[in-house]
């Protein structure tokens, strides 16, 4: 399609954003989904470190069916199906998701296995050998489920679900429209409550994807507007955290661009998954779910730049968009020169930030390369059967060998 003709579809959802509004707006949105057994999700640092747990159940009163507090990091298989578990001696009709991506994926886990009658194991991405991988479409209706990010993710309004097994060699994998929210609330307690580490790390998820998102250059006006915005707020907020980690402002905006991309992409604006400016999304999940004391924004931010630096063909007016876009273009750049230049704010503005920029900051021993770039393979997102293994795991390798 062309950038002036083109398809965009929406879904029903409402935003609920500022101070209280848990207390202001939660049971209406509880009631309004017709839920008598409304269930929260969250991991054991939500619960027991902070109030947003307390503060729900007090806001719903008899509507409250309990809580599971036991997601891991990366939505782990075996917490998911405790949590499904939980929620069906609960009783529950309305699933809550309270914490960060981790926590809101595996919610939707939760609503695909309380509704699909089939084995996880079943309806998961497919990859059969010597042929293409494929997602089973799961029919069944879904628990209406309500986000209430504590940090920023676009996880927060998606339908993809990756969830961690270590007893297989890939996640599993699954897509289902129908477990969408049907609200969100970005709450400036629950938003105020996550660590400033971990805002620094979703945060930069954050603004790298919507650095990757500028790179595209055939965008129709109704996602241009969306993706453009998101742009300006995340480039505006990131850079806040350097000396206003400690302030709702930024956590928020960069809350709201992540779901304007999100919103850009229903408008036809692809995600970036693999281009010059987006670093690469297989061996950022690879480093991470390997590797626990590793977060999304760290395993974003040490592949980024090294993949603009090894990338040979760039496209100049992708580049001029990017350096643009970020302040640093001259007249007269190539598209390489503009690239670079790219590179070395990115560098800059990571560094400053305080996370890192090269793999062996991370502590990763360069034994365990081989083993990474093999981790890429199976991930539907990134290669949904487009490239041969072995050309996926020779891209990945030569990555982490220029990140490391």
């Amino acid at each position: 399609m062309s950038e002036h003709s083109f398809r965009a579809a929406g879904y029903v959802w409402r935003l609920h954003c500022g101070a209280q509004a848990i207390e202001q707006g939660l049971k209406e949105a509880v009631e309004r989904g017709r839920a008598r057994r409304a269930f929260v999700i969250c991991s054991p640092s939500v619960s027991r470190r902070t109030d947003t747990v307390q503060r729900i159940s007090a806001s719903l009163g008899p509507l409250f069916a309990g809580v599971y507090d036991g997601i891991e990091k990366d939505s782990t298989y075996a917490s998911v199906v405790a949590g499904k578990d939980a929620a069906l001696e609960a009783g529950a009709d309305l699933l809550i998701a309270v914490g960060g991506g981790s926590v809101i994926v595996a919610t939707r886990a939760v609503a695909i296995f309380l509704a699909e009658a089939g084995s996880p194991f079943e309806i998961m991405t497919q990859y059969p050998e010597g042929k293409p991988a494929y997602s089973p479409r799961l029919m069944a209706p879904k628990l209406p489920i309500i986000n209430i990010p504590t940090t920023p993710t676009s996880a927060m309004n998606r339908a993809g679900t990756g969830l961690k097994n270590p007893d297989l060699d890939h996640r599993m994998e699954y897509f289902d429209p129908k477990t969408r929210p049907q609200a969100i609330f970005l709450d400036d307690g629950a938003l105020m409550s996550a660590p400033p580490d971990l805002i620094r790390s979703t945060g930069t998820t954050v603004f790298a994807g919507l650095v990757g998102s500028m790179a595209q250059t055939d965008v129709n006006p109704l996602g241009e507007g969306d993706r453009n915005h998101a742009f300006q707020l995340a480039y505006r907020a990131y850079p806040r955290l350097v000396h206003e980690i400690d302030a709702v402002e930024p956590r928020l905006e960069l809350c709201i661009a992540a779901f304007l991309q999100n919103r850009a992409e229903d408008d036809g604006v692809r995600r970036f998954r693999g281009g010059v400016f987006s670093g690469n999304y297989a061996v950022s999940t690879a480093l991470h779910v390997r590797y626990p004391h590793v977060g999304q924004g760290e395993s974003t931010s040490v592949v980024h730049t090294p993949k603009i630096r090894i990338s040979e063909a760039v496209d100049p007016r992708a580049a001029r968009q990017v350096s643009e876009a970020l302040e640093v273009w001259r007249d007269g750049m190539n598209g390489r020169e503009a690239a670079l230049a790219v590179a070395d704010k990115l560098d800059g503005l990571y560094t400053r930030i305080g996370v890192p920029t090269r793999l062996r900051q991370l502590q990763i021993p360069r034994d365990d390369l081989r083993a990474l770039a093999n981790d890429t393979v199976k991930n539907f997102n990134a290669n949904a059967g487009m490239r041969s293994p072995r050309e996926q795991v020779e891209d990945a390798l030569r990555l982490l060998e220029a990140a490391f």
